[in-house]
């Protein structure tokens, strides 16, 4: 017998397989994302850090659990935000397992996918499967109807209201009767939920929904059809969720019914990164994940392939002061880079200035423009951005909506100021005639062009004509009269006013900032925010025709064509991208966080202000940099601000704290934000007990809820307000109310469409 050692077949036998190489899909994964790929059976959340790979890798588990055959492409539901992440979505898997992919016709956006279920099955709540849906125009529209006919004044209570009040009940799937009563009271006294189901049978009658439906509609047959909801957790075999940190209620409810006992669920997201809580996100969600799926595994990817290890420390320290977190540790194998840089101005204009200055110099160095982002807190802190760009020759890009004076409540009130100082602009009177809406429709203002063209003379001035006659309507003829009045008053104190003043009382007396204040959609206090930026852009300005020349000279700037732009935006836009260089200005109290957030939301809106810092930072490759200003121009007053306490959040080993000659503003010691020598010809109260703090030397230390201003500072003092108890005041944000209590200038106002709300004296005006 041969020697078993001679014997090559008994050797190949004996000799265990090689090991097969893996799938080349499965290529430059570490191993957390190779875990996070591989483990498809049961319930799986992936907490994925800023820049650690999530795309790659629910892309790469699709792909995984296709290649194994593990199911067909026609049994999985995979979930993103946006059509957008869809496609690509589709297209890497393609790339991933080497082809074109047929049949997931279950990839897409919950609104999408809900509208597939929807139109299956929508005879169980009585619609036809050709069933309309709405857009917000056509929402806003067909309210404005049901609020008509309940014989509810729709200027008070208006239908952009009233549309977000249900969808802030449709994020939580609440049907008009689950709507609690404190909700429901604040539109038309008491009359929300009333509103909301006329609203709902309009809908039915029309064979029509809108977005929130396609949720809300198909969680109620899923519940009312036990068997149509079998037949869809049978076909899902598995389900993949993108972005889980960012789902509302009525998202979680939808996915959670889905799922079933299978429990075959992976959702991907960054509880650190849920900052959409104002348009009903829910981070709760996926902190509770664990205990709606019992036995789930916890999969974090925290190697960041971004940013530099400063960036990750600077983020990482910051974040860790949020209690509602699961709590990762980023780390990265770059090398160290630069600390985060923190600079100190006098005011947002010194900011802009030198934050434009190190762009300039970086492009000078190499640097490539579209490598560098501006990320503001508002949009307001945009123009002084934008105009120092144009001064210089620095092109630039706004992302997520037009330049400051593009934008679309800046250009009405624009419309106004052209048309006090030209009363034949007749392009200026055709944009706000109706704007806002004071019942000069179609046939009133056809009847205005007419008379104008027969006389051969302006628009406004065949309006002061037409206002004598009878060829108008009653309603058209009085709004018409009101609004060419206005405009002779204007005209008329054009001389003799300050033309910030004028403008403020322009803004007022037309009805432009009434109309943003009873806007309830998010965008509404931007848009308000706005015009507050646009009366003080006006102050550098000699009077009301120097600055509408110089906005016409900026907007005439050819805007140069190359795609090498610095990018400028806000931070909740900023989410998912990513570049070398970033700043982010304005990280002062008040401004960020945002006092609205605090006063709304309390420690919650607070924390999600936090996790939107943390957004910022690791947008961030190689460079950082923070900067607050301690005076900034808001409402027309000068603001002493305090740096925010995010500041005080990073640790000091990732931070470089640049000197800047404050002016003698602020400058941090010890833990502390002391307040130096202030020289200033500023005379407010708030600025002199400024300067009397600084002189004694005392430090301003930051409390949590605190604004500290040199018109705001919050005293006991009674002689700090001549408001009494019982008086009927105005609140730029609240409305009108009744003061209940007085504490030297700070007051209890009874609010009517808000309740008791605590305020500064400052911040209204007696009525």
């Amino acid at each position: 017998m041969a020697d078993f050692d001679d014997d090559p077949l008994a050797r190949a036998i004996a000799r265990p397989p090689a090991p097969s190489a893996p799938p080349r899909y499965l290529e430059g994964l570490n191993p957390a994302q190779r875990e996070a790929v591989e483990a498809v059976d049961g319930p799986v959340l992936v907490l994925a850090g800023a820049g650690t790979g999530k795309t790659r890798v629910l892309t790469t588990r699709l792909a995984h659990i296709l290649a194994t055959k593990r199911a067909w492409p026609g049994q999985i539901l995979c979930v993103t935000f946006t059509n957008k992440a869809a496609r690509e979505m589709k297209e890497r898997i393609g790339h991933l397992i080497g082809g074109v992919v047929e049949g997931m016709q279950w990839l897409g956006t919950f609104h999408a996918i809900g509208a597939k279920i929807l139109r299956r099955h929508a005879e169980l709540v009585g619609l036809k499967s050709n069933f309309t849906i709405l857009d917000d125009d056509d929402q806003e529209r067909l309210l404005k109807q049901v609020i008509q006919a309940a014989n509810i004044d729709d200027k008070r209570w208006t239908a952009r209201h009233l549309r977000a009040l249900i969808d802030r009940w449709k994020n939580r799937a609440q049907a008009p009767s689950e709507v609690p009563a404190g909700e429901s009271h604040a539109f038309a006294n008491g009359k929300g939920a009333e509103m909301y189901a006329a609203y709902q049978e309009r809908l039915k009658a029309l064979n029509a929904v809108d977005f929130g439906d396609l949720l809300v509609l198909t969680i109620q047959i899923f519940k009312a059809a036990p068997d149509i909801l079998a037949d869809y957790r049978r076909r899902f075999v598995y389900l993949l969720v993108d972005e889980y940190q960012d789902t509302n209620v009525a998202q979680y409810l939808w996915l959670k019914l889905l799922a079933g006992e299978r429990h075959n669920i992976c959702c991907v997201g960054d509880d650190d990164q849920s900052i959409y809580g104002w348009r009903g996100a829910e981070v709760d969600n996926i902190l509770r994940f664990e205990k709606d799926f019992p036995g789930a595994r916890i999969i974090r990817l925290e190697q960041n392939y971004r940013s530099t290890p400063h960036i990750l420390g600077a983020a990482s320290g910051l974040i860790a002061a949020n209690e509602a977190r699961l709590g990762k540790t980023l780390f990265t194998k770059r090398g160290e880079g630069e600390k985060v840089t923190l600079s100190g101005f006098w005011d947002g204009e010194e900011e802009a200035r030198s934050i434009a200055d190190d762009i300039e110099a970086a492009q000078r160095a190499g640097e490539g423009l579209s490598d560098m982002a501006i990320l503001v807190r508002a949009s307001f802190q945009m123009r002084e951005f934008e105009e120092r760009f144009l001064n210089l020759g620095i092109p630039y890009r706004v992302i997520g909506g037009p330049r400051f004076y593009e934008r679309q409540e800046i250009r009405d009130a624009l419309a106004y100021f052209r048309l006090i100082v030209q009363g034949d602009d007749d392009l200026a009177f055709e944009r706000i005639v109706n704007k806002p809406k004071r019942g000069i429709g179609d046939v009133a203002q056809q009847a205005i062009h007419k008379a104008a063209r027969a006389a051969g003379v302006s628009l406004l001035r065949a309006s002061f004509a037409l206002i004598e006659t009878d060829e108008m309507a009653a309603k058209a003829r009085s709004g018409l009269r009101r609004l060419v009045e206005s405009f002779a008053r204007w005209r008329a104190n054009l001389e003799t006013q300050s033309h910030t003043e004028l403008a403020a009382i322009v803004l007022e007396e037309s009805g432009l900032i009434e109309q943003l204040q009873n806007d309830r959609s998010p965008e509404a206090a931007g848009r308000l925010e706005n015009l507050k930026e646009l009366v003080r852009s006006m102050e550098e300005f000699e009077n009301l025709p120097g600055f509408l020349e110089h906005v016409s000279l900026v907007m005439a700037v050819e805007q140069n064509e190359t795609d090498d732009k610095v990018t400028l935006m806000t931070l909740h836009g900023a989410k998912g991208l990513e570049f070398d260089r970033v700043f982010l200005p304005g990280w002062e109290e008040g401004l960020f966080p945002h006092q609205r957030a605090l006063d709304e939301s309390g420690l919650a809106g607070l924390e999600e202000e936090r996790r939107l810092a943390y957004v910022g930072i690791t947008r961030a490759k190689r460079l950082a940099h923070i900067s607050y200003a301690t005076n900034r121009r808001t409402h027309g007053l000068w603001q002493t601000a305090i740096p925010s306490r995010f500041v005080e959040e990073i640790p000091d080993a990732h931070v470089e704290r640049r000197e800047t000659d404050l002016g003698a503003a602020q400058t941090y010691d010890g833990g502390r934000w002391a307040t130096g020598m202030y020289e200033s010809s500023y005379s407010s109260p708030g600025w002199r007990r400024a300067q009397a703090n600084a002189a004694s030397g005392r430090a301003v230390n930051r409390a949590p809820l605190i604004e500290v201003s040199a018109e705001l500072i919050a005293t006991n003092d009674p002689s700090a307000t001549l408001v009494q108890r019982g008086e009927r005041v105005f609140h730029d944000k609240f409305g009108y109310g009744r003061v209940a209590q007085v504490d030297g200038n700070k007051l209890v106002v009874d609010f009517e469409t808000s309740g008791e709300k605590r305020v500064i004296a400052q911040f209204v005006k007696r009525t």
